[in-house]
């Protein structure tokens, strides 16, 4: 490969120190608030990889609530490889606490859903402070949670598949919010 898209082959990988000032200076173009809602996301491994998201894009917490297994179930460890002591978050048997708590903590409800009235993403105005509430595997988000939250937001996909893994999905989300903030600082 040639041009601007071939890798410099002197290209080397950071050392510790570099990865700590390239982190502080992404740390420092950030003011928003980030927090994610999972209502009954039941597989352990998937709940290990959002935790671990959430670390590392410095979420403030995460509410978990219906059958959400905790950072500390053994499954969701292994994923998260050991992040859930950065991640402050806390149980509630029904989603609509769990809401309540979050939008009490001064966040806007972004439910992430294929659902009637859902805008893309891209096209959701959103405040600085968001949690981004996320539903089960199969179902998604009830009714119910879907009322409760203040946007309702899909990723555009273009392929034959019609949902992504709700990690991944979570993933996205989050980036979207961080890098809309990043690029209008900038």
């Amino acid at each position: 490969m040639t041009g601007a898209g071939a890798a410099d082959r002197s290209a080397r990988s950071l050392g510790d120190t570099e990865i700590k000032r390239l982190h502080r200076h992404w740390r420092q173009q950030t003011s928003g608030r980030l927090a994610l809602l999972l209502d009954s996301v039941q597989t352990p491994f998937n709940v290990g990889a959002i935790v671990r998201l959430a670390a590392a894009e410095r979420a403030e917490h995460l509410y978990l609530a219906g059958a959400s297994p905790t950072p500390e179930h053994a499954k969701s460890r292994k994923t998260s490889l050991g992040t859930q002591r950065y991640l402050p978050w806390s149980t509630y048997e029904a989603s609509e606490d769990a809401l309540a708590a979050a939008r009490s903590d001064g966040f806007f409800l972004l439910g992430l859903e294929l659902a009637e009235g859902s805008l893309p993403l891209h096209d959701v105005a959103l405040p600085a402070d968001v949690c981004v509430v996320i539903g089960h595997e199969d179902r998604g988000l009830s009714p119910a949670t879907l009322r409760h939250c203040d946007a309702v937001a899909f990723i555009p996909q273009l392929g034959r598949v019609g949902s992504l893994n709700v990690a991944h999905a979570a993933a996205i989300a989050v980036y979207e919010i961080r890098r809309r903030e990043w690029t209008s600082s900038g």
